[in-house]
C-alpha cells in the first residue's frame, strides 16, 4: 500500500534582488528586484508503507523544501501531495498525529528542563495514554539507551545525548510516517552509528516509513536500499542503491597486495591505476572486463591478497551531480 504519493510537485519563491550600497537601498523604495526560484521543480515518486528511502542531494537542492511540503509545512507552487491519505496542506489534527520531522539543526527540547518535561508536554498535545506513555517511552530509551538521560537539563547533554532525546520526543506519539532531515550531522562516528543502527531498528520493528536525508553517505548506504536523487530541484533518479552504483560507476576496484614489484607499464594493460604504492595496488577495471583480465592478472603476477570492490558510494553521487550539472 502506498503510503507517499508525490505527483508533478514544484514549490517557487521569490527571492528579492538588492543592488549594494546606500544607493541600492534608496532605489529599493521605489522599485524591486525579483528572481523567480524553483526550489523543487516538477518531481513525482511513491513510498510504500514501512519503506525507507534514503533522499540524496548537494546544498540547495531542494531535499528540505519537499519534506516541508510532505509535512504540511509549506504550500507548494503546483502538483499534488497524498501522506497516508491526507493532503498535508491542509493540516489536519489527525494528519499531524501521524507524523513527525526531526531536522538535526533544530530542537524542540526546552533547553533550561530536563527532556522529560518536553516528554509530558507532548504526551499532552497529543493525547497519548497513561498507559500508551509508559510503555513506548520505555521502548525508545531502551532503544536509544538514553534512560538516565530524561532527567538532566538539555543544556548540560551532549550533541549526541540531545539528538536521541529528540528522537524520543518525536517518535513519542509512534508516527506512522517519519521525515528525518540530517539526523547524525555534527555526530562523532560512534554516535552516527548508534543512530543509525537505532533508525533502522525503529523502521523494523513499528513498521514505519522513513525519508532520510544525509551528507553521510555511509548513513544512506546503511539503511536504504532504495535512494531518489534530486539536484536543482529535479529528480536525477529514483530506483535500488546498487543500480544507481551500477549506472554511474560501472567500474570495479581491484585492490592487490603484491609479493614483488612491477613496472607501471606491465600494469596498465589491465586496468587504470589508481594508486601503487608497493606492494599495494588498486586498479580501475570495468565490470563487463573482469572475467577476462582477472585471470591474466592472477597469471601474470605474483600476489600475496587481491579484493574486488564497488566504488565507495560517495565517489558515485559525485558522478551524479557532475553530469546534472
Amino acid at each position: 500500500m502506498t503510503a507517499i504519493d508525490v505527483k508533478n510537485l514544484s514549490k517557487n519563491y521569490q527571492v528579492y534582488q538588492k543592488e549594494p550600497g546606500i544607493t541600492g537601498t534608496f532605489k529599493s523604495l521605489f522599485h524591486r528586484k525579483f528572481q523567480e526560484v524553483k526550489a523543487v521543480d516538477n518531481i513525482s515518486f511513491q513510498i510504500a508503507e514501512s519503506e525507507l528511502v534514503g533522499f540524496i542531494g548537494p546544498n540547495g537542492a531542494g531535499k528540505t523544501t519537499t519534506l516541508k511540503c510532505l509535512s504540511g509545512l509549506l504550500y507548494p507552487t503546483s502538483g499534488d501531495i497524498t501522506v497516508l491519505g491526507f493532503k498535508p496542506r491542509e493540516r489536519q489534527s489527525s494528519f499531524l498525529k501521524k507524523i513527525a520531522f526531526v531536522m538535526g539543526q533544530k530542537n524542540q527540547l526546552w533547553w533550561d528542563l530536563p527532556a522529560l518535561d518536553t516528554l509530558l508536554l507532548n504526551k499532552e498535545i497529543y493525547e497519548i495514554s497513561d498507559s500508551q506513555f509508559k510503555t513506548t517511552l520505555g521502548e525508545l530509551s531502551q532503544l536509544l539507551e538514553a534512560g538516565d538521560l530524561l532527567k538532566i537539563p538539555v543544556k548540560k547533554l551532549s550533541l549526541g545525548q540531545r539528538m536521541k532525546c529528540e528522537l524520543i520526543a518525536a517518535l513519542l506519539h509512534s508516527p506512522k510516517v517519519l521525515f528525518l532531515d540530517e539526523p547524525t550531522i555534527g555526530l562523532d562516528v560512534v554516535m552516527q552509528k548508534k543512530l543509525r543502527d537505532f533508525i533502522g531498528q525503529y523502521n523494523q520493528k513499528f513498521g514505519a516509513t522513513i525519508i532520510l536525508t544525509s551528507h553521510y553517505m555511509v548513513d544512506v548506504e546503511a539503511l536504504a536500499k532504495r535512494v531518489i536523487v534530486i539536484n536543482h530541484g529535479r529528480l536525477l533518479f529514483d530506483g535500488k542503491l546498487s543500480e544507481l552504483v551500477k549506472k554511474y560507476a560501472p567500474d570495479k576496484y581491484v585492490r592487490i597486495v603484491l609479493r614483488e614489484n612491477i613496472a607501471k607499464d606491465d600494469i596498465t594493460k589491465f586496468g587504470k591505476i589508481k594508486s601503487y604504492n608497493f606492494p599495494q595496488l588498486i586498479l580501475k577495471v570495468p565490470a563487463k572486463n573482469l572475467s577476462t583480465v582477472m585471470p591474466r592478472i592472477l597469471n601474470q603476477f605474483k600476489i600475496a591478497d587481491l579484493n574486488i570492490e564497488d566504488a565507495q558510494i560517495e565517489e558515485v553521487i559525485r558522478q551524479v551531480f557532475s553530469k546534472s550539472a
